[in-house]
């Protein structure tokens, strides 16, 4: 016998009081035992929740009592005889629903681009017995799918169109590219459960679709009142169940962790299904989808899109440290680097503007709260150029690992934003987005490792704070080195200079770095470089001290003082250091594993 209650439901709406809500959902849902993904936002709700039925009923009736707009939330209900979900969780987002869309849309089409703006009032509902109706009498008219392609292989409305979408991300474009003769005709669009369509439909407006509708409660809602009438196949859900039938049963499929596809029992007995790593309709061979992937990222990292002018924008805050300030002074005290004539510009051009006010250019004399945030506009923006050398040495379903040229920043700041290596390899990844587990500066080479969940990022990570990663360092310094061994544990100073460097300081952090040559040369030698301890610019800085800069090195000089500012003619040029070895323990297998990476200057023979 069913006993356990599904319920779905969304609404949009402005929603405040954030933190304060969550804390309360995840204490009640805890309570309750129930288990499921509860969104929220300031733009609303968004839950999927399973439970006992006395349990689930309580749940409703406090979400329906803590908010006017949440009195007549509508939901859709199933039952099953197991628990669909593993665990309960509830989060802010930014979106209720992941679709990535701001206020403005521009679409580019086959016929130019096309600018999209959100018109006030959302598309109408229509019933699910009223499109029953209509397909019963044969209405024209044109059914649009709106799920991702692997939602759609499960099953359809007869004769709808299907844009077979990766990521629902593409959906504007592939709506924009209809005939001209779709629009002025009755639309349908359909979903899960109505809410991309919900989120989606004011665009619709906006492209010029004069006479469209979102089915109401989505396909779930629809077999629920008209069960299979006009449709063919399952309905993929996102929970344990993977897919249900018109009787709102699961279906029996097994989902692919890997690309969320419904596996059928045959599919499963297959070579190339993999546990969370593969199925037979993702399956790739190791070596070739390596090939592939680094024939992509060498493709854009030498496109050098920074250098083509454009508007950069970027979200600037208001710390603690500078609230209560005026706006202009609190951002030319948290950004000096921009400068005071720089902001003062950007505010008489219009380009710092306010989110409260609907982006509109914002009060330079406004004074500023803890957490505020404004929208900096950048026009013509124009980066230099970098090292486009990015060797895929390893991936897997957890990690990322690339052996990186110079000078390449790995993360967006200052004077780059498109030119990094994280922006590069979000575009070689994309819908995924990578996040580094160490620092390597922009002018040293080598190993970089990125995890693709957050939850491995941050296990990576903690083995970097705790010194449990084995690193090892090659560097090629001036001057040919008297010794063979050698350890420096000069301290460094905590605090950054003005030139962006570190000193020596007696009273700053305790720093550790062993040397061992590996090879002399008449001018240089090359290091093994053992960090021991973590310090920012600590080898440059511990180098120097022993009296052999790294070449190169465009700040450091003999005996671990450092110029005024870094030395124009070497500041675009990569330096003699280089991440060469790195062994961390795996996040999902705990294996030992350890990569190896040789610079084009040092070669082993």
């Amino acid at each position: 016998m069913s006993s356990i209650v599904n319920i779905a439901a969304y609404r949009y709406f402005p929603l405040d009081s954030l933190e304060e809500r969550r804390a309360k959902l995840r204490s009640l849902t805890s309570e309750l035992r129930l288990r499921g993904t509860v969104l929220i936002s300031l733009e609303g709700l968004n839950m999927f929740v399973a439970g006992e039925r006395a349990s689930v009923d309580e749940f409703l009736s406090y979400v329906r009592g803590s908010h006017p707009e949440l009195a007549s939330l509508d939901v859709k209900e199933s039952l099953t005889d197991y628990q669909p979900f593993q665990r309960m969780v509830v989060k802010i987002k930014r979106e209720i629903v992941p679709v990535g869309m701001g206020g403005v849309l521009e679409v580019e089409t086959e016929r130019g681009a096309i600018r999209v703006e959100p018109k006030p009032n959302a598309t109408p509902k229509l019933k699910p017995h009223e499109l029953k109706e209509w397909l019963d009498s044969g209405k024209e008219i044109t059914l649009i799918d709106t799920r991702n392609d692997y939602e759609t292989d499960l099953g359809t409305f007869k004769n709808a169109i299907d844009f077979r979408l990766k990521t629902f991300r593409d959906f504007p474009k592939a709506a924009a590219s209809l005939p001209e003769e779709v629009r002025t005709k009755p639309v349908v669009m359909f979903c899960t459960g109505g809410i991309r369509c919900e989120k989606i439909g004011p665009y619709m407006k906006g492209l010029g679709f004069e006479d469209i509708y979102q089915l109401e409660g989505g396909i779930l809602k629809y077999f629920e009142e008209c069960e299979q009438a006009h449709y063919e196949g399952d309905c993929f859900v996102f929970d344990q169940r993977v897919a249900v039938n018109a009787g709102l049963k699961p279906s029996g499929y097994v989902e692919c962790f890997a690309c969320r596809r419904a596996l059928t029992e045959e599919d499963v007995q297959s070579p190339k299904y993999v546990i969370a790593k593969s199925c037979p309709y993702c399956f790739k061979d190791p070596d070739i989808a390596k090939r592939d992937r680094q024939k992509v990222i060498t493709s854009i990292a030498q496109q050098q899109l920074g250098t083509i002018p454009y508007e950069n924008k970027r979200w600037v805050s208001i710390t603690r440290r500078f609230a209560g300030l005026q706006l202009i002074e609190a951002l030319i005290e948290s950004f000096p680097g921009f400068g005071k004539e720089s902001w003062e510009h950007a505010f008489r051009a219009g380009c710092v503007q306010d989110p409260r006010r609907g982006l509109s250019p914002a009060d330079p004399q406004m004074i500023t709260n803890e957490g505020d945030r404004f929208l900096q506009l950048m026009p013509d923006t124009v980066e230099p150029e970098v090292s486009a050398d990015i060797e895929l040495v390893y991936e897997d379903e957890s990690l990322v690992v690339v052996n990186k040229g110079a000078p390449l920043p790995v993360h967006p700041s200052g004077r780059f934003n498109k030119n990094t290596l994280l922006e590069i390899l979000k575009q070689a990844y994309a819908p995924e987005f990578l996040r580094p587990c160490h620092r390597l500066d922009a002018n040293t080479t080598g190993l970089t490792i990125l995890a693709r969940r957050y939850k491995d990022s941050l296990y990576v990570q903690s083995q970097f704070s705790d010194g449990k990663v084995s690193k090892a360092y090659l560097a090629r310094v001036e001057g040919v080195v008297a010794w063979d061994t050698m350890i420096c544990e000069a301290a460094i100073d905590r605090e950054a200079l003005p030139n962006g460097g570190r000193r020596l300081d007696s009273e700053g952090a305790a720093s550790k770095t062993e040397f061992r040559v590996l090879q002399r040369m008449d001018h240089s030698t090359i290091l093994e470089v053992l960090p021991i301890t973590g310090r920012t610019h600590q080898i440059r800085l511990h180098a120097a001290c022993l009296g052999h800069p790294i070449v190169n090195d465009p700040l450091y000089l003999a005996g671990g003082t450092s110029r005024d500012l870094p030395d124009r003619d070497l500041v675009t040029s990569p330096i003699g250091l280089h991440c060469w070895k790195m062994s961390i323990r795996h996040p999902r297998t705990q294996e030992q594993i350890e990569w190896v990476a040789n610079p084009d200057w040092y070669s082993r023979a």
